[in-house]
């Protein structure tokens, strides 16, 4: 079984998918952070929706490209949008 990923939601994603964290198992030469986002929605198909208007981090970094790798030990965040003010 491959090392493991940690994927963190937060607000409506932490809903939908019924956890603040899971752990994701992930090749060690990694996986696109778009094929982690389509697996994730496959997995849980109620956080589709949210995923689809978030914004992702990887190791505290926000992505602008979803190519980037997410690799074993690595930590990816679903930050869906936020309201109030």
């Amino acid at each position: 079984m491959p090392p493991d990923a940690t994927v963190r939601l937060f607000g409506p994603a932490r809903e939908a998918a019924g956890t603040a964290a899971l752990r994701w198992p992930v090749p060690p030469e990694g996986l696109a952070a778009r094929d982690l986002v389509h697996a994730l929605a496959r997995a849980h198909p109620r956080l589709a929706p949210t995923l689809r208007v978030s914004r992702f981090l990887l190791n505290d970094e926000l992505l602008t490209r979803l190519a980037r790798r997410v690799r074993p030990g690595d930590e990816f965040a679903v930050h869906p949008p936020y309201g109030g003010g």
